[in-house]
């Protein structure tokens, strides 16, 4: 590195410039890519200190790539092989259509926080949920609400790619954040079941077009469908009972494979394989952009005026972490991106002041989840369509969205902050 530290501005351009890119519909990877070349630029680092800090930043987030690629195997065999559908037709039918919205809720929260995306959560169980909705006469917006609290209250505390940036980020291990995933996550699905109820007779009927004939293909047993995740955990919990460490870059594939093979698929783990890889090459693109903009504004002032502002306001040092992950997930419109660029940038400036990393990183990952769904990012319209919803309609659950992540931010920073549960 030359020594120069890019500006405020700098750091502002960068963050700009992905962002309207995004929201032109240029990929968010190349958006990203371009923001920090501006950002650099601007900000005076010149060509050459902007290119290696774009390295630098990228090559900090590698590992967190491998085990996001790997976790693809597990990701590709639940999504594939019907064991997602499985799990979610299993909860629901058994909820029955006069509790809809708890089922609803409870099936999409189990399938992200076994490891499935909160996007494929979602599109997986919009057909039954529109379904069981419709028949019990309510209305979009609360069977929605239901499926975005669900996922952020399951991304928090999964095997998901946000979980492992944060493990990655501070140096923890992944069950530990999981782990303390656990109570924000109770606080969302609490959260979520309240807004679920206000709203479930408000925005759009549900109208005979949206109610889809579910397909009858031949889904696995529900025990074959729960293998993979079980053996997942067991694996991953070997660390705290035993003291035996396996990384989830061994772990996340075992499952997958175990529960290819209990589900009777052996001959189709080729294509969950590569389904899945193809599934993660999204996220591992995203998160080469995200780290091409961490190594920008970590080099940045914009940390220390930050870190200023929360000193002249008289805040403790620990509220960097959920102003920091509060402030990434919004940039960004995602989870994912948002923990990895906290971590990366705010990380070690908030374990320095005195926090445990792993207090740290909870506070940061569940404070992405506050403005994580915004217009710019795709789980947004991933989300509208699954229940063929508009966007208007879809823009007035942003604020309860919102409501909802702020409860997950004051818990955890209540927990792990205040109290300093891991101090």
């Amino acid at each position: 590195m030359d020594g120069v530290t890019v500006s405020v501005l700098g750091a502002l351009a960068a963050l700009v410039v992905a962002i309207v890119l995004i929201l032109k519909k240029v990929q968010p990877t190349y958006a990203m890519l371009i923001g920090a070349v501006a950002g650099g630029l601007i900000g005076g680092a010149g060509l050459t200190g902007t290119v290696n800090y774009i390295i630098s930043g990228t090559q900090g987030i590698v590992s967190a790539i491998i085990r996001i690629v790997t976790a693809g195997i597990l990701a590709g065999a639940l999504i594939e092989s019907g064991a997602a559908e499985r799990i979610a037709e299993a909860i629901m039918n058994k909820l029955g259509a006069k509790r809809c919205l708890i089922a609803i809720t409870l099936a999409t929260w189990v399938l992200t926080a076994v490891g499935v995306f909160g996007d494929v959560a979602c599109i997986t169980v919009a057909p039954i949920a529109l379904q069981m909705a419709k028949r019990a006469g309510y209305h979009k917006m609360g069977v929605l609400m239901a499926q975005l609290g669900a996922v952020r209250a399951g991304n928090v505390m999964s095997p998901n790619p946000n979980d492992i940036a944060a493990a990655e980020g501070f140096g923890v291990p992944l069950t530990s954040i999981i782990a303390v995933g656990i109570i924000p996550a109770v606080v969302a699905l609490i959260v979520t079941s309240l807004l679920a109820y206000h709203l479930r007779m408000r925005g759009t009927e549900i109208a005979d077009s949206d109610v889809n004939t579910i397909d009858s293909k031949d889904l696995p047993p529900l025990w074959a469908a729960l293998a993979g995740p079980f053996v997942t955990i067991a694996i991953l919990v070997l660390r705290p009972i035993a003291g035996i460490t396996i990384d989830p870059l061994i772990a996340l594939p075992v499952g997958g494979i175990v529960g290819t093979i209990a589900m009777g698929k052996t001959r189709e783990m080729g294509h969950y394989f590569t389904a899945g890889l193809a599934k993660m090459s999204g996220v591992a693109m995203l998160l080469i952009g995200t780290g091409a903009l961490a190594g920008i504004i970590s080099n940045s002032s914009l940390k220390d005026v930050i870190i200023s502002g929360i000193e002249t306001l008289g805040l403790p040092a620990f509220m960097l972490a959920p102003i920091a992950g509060m402030m990434m997930g919004a940039a960004t419109a995602s989870a994912t991106a948002g923990t990895t660029l906290a971590s990366q940038i705010f990380g070690p400036t908030v374990v320095a002041s005195g926090i445990a990393p792993l207090a740290a990183a909870a506070m940061t990952n569940a404070s992405v989840f506050v403005f994580d769904g915004l217009p710019h990012g795709s789980f947004f319209h991933v989300s509208a369509g699954g229940v063929n919803m508009g966007i208007s309609e879809r823009l007035k659950l942003l604020g309860y969205e919102a409501i909802n992540g702020f409860a997950m931010l004051a818990v955890s920073t209540l927990v792990f902050g205040v109290f300093r549960v891991l101090g």
